[in-house]
């Protein structure tokens, strides 16, 4: 098996922190295999790529993404005045997935994909949706993420909002059909294992107990982790309390959801039931900042109190540098007490998601672990060091700094460039929009 030595680089772990300066790092097949001076000299016969100090990092992850809403950008469709978080729900994003054909998903997967390469991302954590394109649509994710080299996970989100219980029958079939998908994949071995499966929910309000029992049902058979919207909005808590009687990740648990496997995205207002089963059970919140702020939903207080902290996008784009950034700052503007050290760990974390779900090591540069790499051009004003790595994340370093990217030992991204011309994928998919948010100005809220 060949080796690939990146020579001279600044090498900086974002968790547990550390930074060597001038070292090489020693790669072969999709693993890293040394990490140290002098590399190039115990394998001669290596390749060798000069960084000439360019900063390598593990890779970023996004731990909550949408990449259904790849083509929202900018939407010129009719949208009544929605004063509050279910009507922005109800007039944008549920006509919005309605809207998703098999052409009009696959691209949104593309650009997406090809977005968070861009932006320094090795796996991105997806939560899909797409009411009247179900069976299959996990697969034309996978399609996507697979054309692009980007690793991640995905799931359907299940749900009675539009069809009731054959939609739950529906949704709930489609994440056991990709898990089983994912588990052939893997052992016929022909493909890369880049993309790994969840059962996903879209949140307690929409998924009666019917629906709970069917998740665990497949969770039982997957061996898979439950993917669910919870708290980002008051009226989800205040259902559960007047429908059931119940806090919101109590209810998830009397069916068994909430294990080392389970990512709660959002959580603003989880009970301290709540965080206290959550941690008990080793599951993941993942906080979305920048998506908070934007359907104006309110702050979670409660980052402090979580074990497993990480941080997604909620389907605004895939950078992390960014997310990272503003996840401090509303913390700050807040009055809360963390420091940026906090948020590169909960940066970090999304590692830890995949360590959990691929079977494999992520997030450190040591031998063993999976050659996921994120190289950028920093020049560092001050000295980069451990203690400090954490604040030239938040005040320094960004996705414009990104240079190359390398998934599975594979770069993806070199030099600022694909392997291949992006601008049909982009041209072909602004006519894709167009098409899609036709459909969409001809549903009703």
């Amino acid at each position: 098996m060949s080796i690939l030595i990146l020579k001279n680089a600044t090498a900086a772990q974002i968790y547990p922190a550390k930074v060597w300066e001038n070292v090489d790092i020693a790669i072969e097949s999709d693993k890293i295999l040394a990490v140290g001076p002098g590399l190039c000299q115990r394998y001669p016969q290596a390749q060798v790529k000069e960084m000439r100090g360019q900063l390598v990092m593990p890779g970023m992850v996004c731990s909550h993404n949408h990449f259904y809403s790849g083509l929202s950008r900018g939407i010129q469709a009719n949208i009544a005045p929605s004063p509050d978080f279910i009507s922005t729900l109800k007039n944008l994003w549920w006509r919005l997935d309605r809207a998703l054909d098999e052409e009009s998903l696959y691209y949104s997967g593309l650009i997406c994909a090809m977005e968070a390469v861009r932006s320094g991302c090795t796996a991105v954590v997806d939560h899909h949706a797409s009411p009247h394109y179900i069976a299959g649509s996990l697969s034309q994710l996978r399609n996507a993420f697979l054309k692009i080299g980007l690793r991640g996970m995905t799931c359907f989100e299940t749900t009675d909002r539009n069809f009731g219980s054959r939609e739950l029958r529906d949704s709930v079939e489609e994440n056991i059909r990709f898990a089983r998908e994912i588990d052939a994949a893997r052992e016929k071995g022909d493909q890369p294992y880049l993309v790994e499966a969840h059962i996903g929910a879209h949140a307690p309000f929409t998924v009666p107990d019917e629906g709970l029992a069917m998740l665990r049902e497949a969770l039982k058979a997957t061996g898979r982790g439950l993917h669910i919207h919870a708290a980002e909005d008051r009226y989800d808590v205040s259902h559960s309390h007047h429908l059931y009687g119940k806090d919101l990740l109590v209810r998830l648990a009397e069916f068994d959801l909430i294990n080392s496997k389970t990512l709660i995205a959002h959580g603003l207002y989880i009970s301290d039931a709540d965080v206290e089963l959550l941690n008990a059970q080793d599951g993941f919140l993942v906080h979305n900042a920048r998506s908070n702020m934007n359907n104006h939903v309110g702050y979670n207080p409660r980052l402090p109190q979580m074990r497993n902290l990480a941080l997604g996008t909620d389907g605004i784009g895939s950078d992390m540098f960014e997310e990272m950034k503003f996840a401090f700052f509303k913390h700050r503007d807040a009055g809360g007490p963390l420091w940026p050290d906090s948020f590169a760990k909960a940066l970090s974390n999304g590692n830890e998601l995949l360590n959990r779900n691929f079977n494999a090591r992520f997030g450190r540069l040591e031998a063993g672990y999976k050659a996921d790499l994120t190289i950028c051009d920093y020049m560092a004003p001050t000295p980069l060091i451990a203690e400090n790595i954490a604040g030239h994340i938040a005040f320094g370093l960004g996705a414009n700094s990104v240079r190359s990217v390398m998934v599975n030992g594979v770069m993806i991204y070199e030099d600022r460039q694909f392997s291949f011309d992006c601008e049909p994928i982009f041209r072909e998919a602004q006519k894709v929009a167009k098409k899609m948010w036709a459909r969409m100005d001809a549903l009703p809220a």
